[in-house]
C-alpha cells in the first residue's frame, strides 16, 4: 500500500501533549478519523492558535512524524472526553514516531508553494481536521521545520 501524507489541525497545547505521548488523535479522538491513517504514513500538525478556544493565533506548523504501527487504539487512561449527550467517551489514537528534531514552521512563507494553499478559500478545507497532503506538500513542510530549504515558487 503507498505512503500517503496528512494534515491535522489542532492547537499547539495539544499537540505538545500528544508529541510528549507519542500519539495522534483528530477531531475530538474520531475513530473514524485515526483509522484513515496507514502505518509509515506522514503526519504534520498544523496549530492555528496555541490553546482552544481563546488561545493567540499561531498559524505553524507544529508537529512532524510518521505513524508508528497499524493499530488504531482507544484511550484507556487520563481523562475522559464527553458527547454532546452527556456521555463519556475515551478518544481513539494513533502512535506516532515524531521528529523530535523537528521546529515550528510558520505557514505564511509557504502560502503559494503548498499545492494544498492553491485554491481562494484554502484555510476552509482545514476545519474538516484532517486532510490529505501532497508528497511535494509534505516535503517542503519537513524541509521548513529542519531550518528552511530555498522554494522554487
Amino acid at each position: 500500500m503507498a505512503i500517503r501524507f496528512w494534515l491535522g489541525v489542532v492547537q499547539r497545547e495539544h499537540v505538545m501533549r500528544g508529541v510528549a505521548q507519542g500519539i495522534a488523535q483528530f477531531n475530538h479522538g474520531s475513530k473514524a478519523a485515526v483509522g484513515r491513517l496507514r502505518e509509515s504514513d506522514g503526519v504534520v500538525y498544523y496549530s492555528p492558535r496555541t490553546s482552544y478556544p481563546d488561545g493567540e493565533p499561531l498559524r505553524e506548523f507544529t508537529a512532524i512524524g510518521r505513524v508508528a504501527d497499524g493499530e488504531v487504539y482507544q484511550a484507556s487512561e487520563g481523562p475522559t472526553m464527553t458527547t454532546s449527550g452527556g456521555e463519556p467517551f475515551r478518544p481513539w489514537r494513533r502512535r506516532i514516531d515524531w521528529d523530535l528534531d523537528a521546529v515550528a514552521a510558520p505557514i505564511r512563507p509557504l502560502v503559494g508553494i503548498l499545492e494544498f494553499t492553491a485554491t481562494p478559500n484554502w484555510g476552509y478545507a482545514l476545519r474538516r481536521g484532517l486532510i490529505e497532503l501532497s508528497r511535494h506538500d509534505f516535503d517542503i513542510i519537513r524541509a521548513e521545520m529542519h531550518g528552511g530549504a530555498p522554494h522554487v515558487g
